[in-house]
Formats: C-alpha cells, sequence, structure tokens
C-alpha cells in the first residue's frame, strides 16, 4: 500500500484490491503524522507570487537562467531574446505578460518536443502529441490518446528539472498512478531523478510569478 501528496494537496491511496477498509484505516492512521508533515510543507512553500513590473533590469527565467529585460524603441518583434537580454518594445509593455507567455509556449513546444523524442524509445512510449499550456498547479498531464500535456512555464525551470517533468509524464503512459512500478520506470530513465523532484517541491513556486 501507498499514500502520496499529490502537488495540489489531494492524498491519494494506493492499494491491492483484496485490502479490506479495516486494513485501509489502520494503515491511513498510521501515516497521519507523515501526510500532516507533507502538507504543512506545501503550505509553507506556497509563497505568495509577486507579479512582474516589467521594467528595465527585471530578470526573466528561461531554462534555469535569469536574463535581464531591455526596452527598446525598435525591433521586427514584439519580445525577443538577443545578446543575452530580453528585448520588449517599450511600446508593447501593456500586452507584455502575453507577450512572453506567447514566447515561453513556443519555446516550451519546441524544446519538449525534442525531449520527449529523445527519451520515447528507450521509455517505449509513443506520445500521439504534445500540448504547451496553462496547467494551473499542475506541470504536466497525461490525457487519453496517449497525449501529453505541459504548462508552458515548465520552460521556465533548469534543463534537468524540465526534463524530469517530461520523463515524469512519459512513464504515465505505462502506468496512470505514482505507483512503486511508475517510479521504477522514472529511475530507469533518469538515474537520481529523486533529487530533481525534491528541488521542484522545494523550489518549482520561486518560478511561477509573471
Amino acid at each position: 500500500m501507498q499514500i502520496t501528496v499529490d502537488r495540489g494537496g489531494e492524498l491519494l491511496l494506493f492499494a491491492p484490491p483484496e485490502a479490506t477498509v479495516a486494513v485501509l484505516r489502520k494503515f491511513v492512521k498510521e501515516k497521519l503524522f507523515w501526510v500532516y508533515t507533507k502538507l504543512a510543507e506545501k503550505d509553507r512553500l506556497h509563497k505568495p507570487v509577486v507579479p512582474k513590473s516589467y521594467v528595465d533590469g527585471e530578470g526573466f527565467l528561461y531554462l534555469g537562467r535569469s536574463y535581464r529585460l531591455k526596452l527598446i524603441d525598435h525591433q521586427d518583434a514584439p519580445l525577443k531574446l538577443t545578446g543575452g537580454r530580453f528585448c520588449l518594445l517599450r511600446t508593447e509593455v501593456p500586452d507584455a505578460r502575453e507577450h512572453f507567455v506567447r514566447w515561453y509556449t513556443e519555446r516550451a513546444r519546441a524544446w519538449l518536443s525534442g525531449r520527449v523524442q529523445e527519451f520515447s524509445d528507450g521509455m517505449g512510449v509513443s506520445p500521439t502529441s504534445i500540448k504547451v499550456q496553462d496547467l494551473g498547479f499542475r506541470w504536466g498531464s497525461c490525457g487519453k490518446g496517449a497525449k501529453l500535456y505541459f504548462h508552458w512555464k515548465t520552460i521556465l525551470l533548469p534543463a534537468r528539472i524540465a526534463e524530469y517533468v517530461a520523463i515524469h509524464e512519459m512513464a504515465h503512459l505505462h502506468a496512470p498512478h505514482h505507483t512503486p512500478a511508475f517510479w521504477l520506470r522514472v529511475e530507469h530513465a533518469l538515474p537520481g531523478y529523486a533529487q530533481h523532484k525534491a528541488w521542484l517541491a522545494e523550489h518549482g513556486m520561486d518560478v511561477e510569478g509573471l
């Protein structure tokens, strides 16, 4: 039997079909201190999100690295990453967030597609499509028909952490729940994944402001 606390705070209990209600109650009661500890950690890590101001010198993440913003008067696109800086047209500041979301979404789609293709054969999976969008509190999800969905903010994470997110969702094509068998598949594809999982749990909230 196994009990986990999902990113949104939901409790998931996995048990064999023959387990009785009495056995399940006893198991959950024994795990209550662990559950409360995990929920308290999530509350502590859920820091208030400070929105961006889109001013000169402000930092914006891309694959774990922070790039400073520079407001300019002329360029051939509203937003570009060039010369180690994000360059935004001064006239587009009112719509800056939309431009950043669009830019991140396009880069995330291309980058994640490459990582999924790289790991597909070794994991024995064949995703039918990869979609990047706003998934709320989830970094990714695995949908019906072997479709993979990723939050556009995944591209803000360090590359190795973003790879973990991709591999995590690809493993769900074999196992829909976070069972021991699921984590074995993740470990096989990404040895030492536990460090990336822990980093994401501790620092993931830090990349959510935009």
